[in-house]
């Protein structure tokens, strides 16, 4: 067995997740006594929702960059697939705290999220009461997270049950490639009725009940989906650094920082075309989402314009102007800062995506402190669940039949 085949948690690692948790759980109690029971309850548990559904949809994102290479026949990303079925845990820790925030933004009283939880005298919120109410939305919810967290664990059984068990002959590789297909195919489809479409409407679009976009659950996707890649390779490249994944090379980071460009134009194109067609029809219930967001009165700008126009900066015109160059994305310096550039710019879209709706006048710096805070509490939980994961399961799928395709890969 390889000496470095078992991740050992360095001492500082186990520091820094620590601490972000420790620093989270602070904020989180700091924030619930300032806000939470005072006159703004709404933007204590607008922190809680955004943090909580993006990070959640950020960790499942590696789950299902497995299952669609696995449904592509794809062999390159096996030689460092460990670490993003190590990435995905972190689903189960952060699947409960969010539902646990979904059920008390629904049945605990006063948090003043969700408007369409009293829909008395509001034709429109009447008229939606079919789709949004709380049977449905705590039923789906709860199923949502936990068939994400079950088709996700199934799916790292089957790739662990080769570590000492290597198949026979070719026809059981045969029959191993799939009993993989159908498991990664049901996670893509349950994938595709949630994150994809039903999610997004539920757990963000209904904070603006009055409004709605077709465009959105694709938007939020391409949103996740560009951070868990970025997510991905900064874990890889750390594991590079520390001297693990030694099958891991130049040619893999390069794919991940492709994954990395062509999302991020993905999600600005989706960004485009939503802004676009809402500013050209220019229909009252349609371009009230953008009056906090870019103009408030007149043509002075929103509370909110320069947190959206920032993110829109740094999710668009950086990944396009660093990440065009091939040897920017072979870069592990350059790869680390656009990474967690993608990532924060993200995230600062999600915080627009919520408190502009729920506090649109102006934007509370004293909860954006805290919202930082609650942030790293996540990515503490994100780093304590891979890091142990990767400390107990080998770091290399040994007799995967893709693994050589891994090996030899070159773009």
């Amino acid at each position: 067995m390889a000496s470095r085949e078992f991740f050992e948690i360095p001492k500082r690692y186990k520091t820094w997740s620590t601490g972000l948790m420790g620093v989270g759980v602070l904020s989180v109690i700091i924030a619930f006594i300032a806000y939470g029971r005072g006159e703004h309850p709404q933007l204590f548990w607008g922190a809680l929702l955004q943090n909580s559904a993006f990070f959640l949809l950020v960790v499942n994102t590696a789950m299902f960059f497995i299952c669609a290479t696995t449904l592509a026949m794809g062999g390159w990303q096996m030689s460092f697939r460990r670490v993003t079925e190590a990435i995905s845990t972190a689903v189960a820790p952060i699947g409960i705290i969010t539902g646990v925030v979904l059920l008390c933004l629904v049945f605990v009283p006063g948090t003043h999220v969700y408007h369409w939880l009293h829909p008395e005298g509001d034709a429109i919120l009447e008229g939606k009461k079919g789709f949004l109410n709380v049977p449905f939305y705590t039923i789906w919810s709860v199923l949502t997270i936990v068939l994400w967290y079950a088709l996700g664990r199934k799916m790292r059984q089957i790739s662990r049950s080769l570590d000492n068990n290597p198949l026979p002959d070719v026809e059981a590789g045969r029959k191993y490639i799939f009993k993989n297909t159908v498991w990664a195919s049901l996670f893509i489809a349950w994938f595709g009725l949630t994150v994809m479409s039903t999610i997004p409407w539920f757990w963000l679009m209904s904070i603006d009940a009055h409004w709605y976009s077709t465009m959105y659950s694709w938007y939020t996707f391409a949103s996740t989906f560009v951070s868990g890649m970025a997510l991905i390779a900064l874990f890889v490249i750390f594991m590079k650094n520390q001297g693990y994944l030694e099958y891991t090379n130049h040619e893999h980071l390069h794919d991940l920082g492709k994954f990395m460009f062509a999302f991020s134009i993905f999600w600005t194109y989706l960004w485009f075309s939503q802004y676009m067609l809402i500013w050209y029809a220019n229909i009252p219930e349609e371009t009230v989402y953008f009056k906090s967001r870019i103009s408030a009165q007149g043509h002075k700008g929103g509370a909110y314009s320069g947190i959206f126009w920032f993110s829109f900066i740094i999710n668009f015109l950086a990944p396009l102007l660093i990440l065009m160059r091939r040897g920017s994305k072979r870069n592990y310096t350059t790869m680390v800062f656009m990474a967690v550039v993608i990532i924060i710019g993200h995230w600062l879209d999600f915080y627009q995506m919520v408190f502009a709706s729920i506090d649109p006048e102006h934007v509370n710096l004293g909860m954006l402190l805290l919202d930082f805070g609650i942030a790293a509490g996540f990515v503490g939980i994100i780093l304590n669940s891979t890091g142990n994961a990767m400390s107990k399961h080998p770091l290399i799928a040994r007799n995967h039949p893709f693994i050589k395709e891994s090996i030899i890969h070159h773009t």
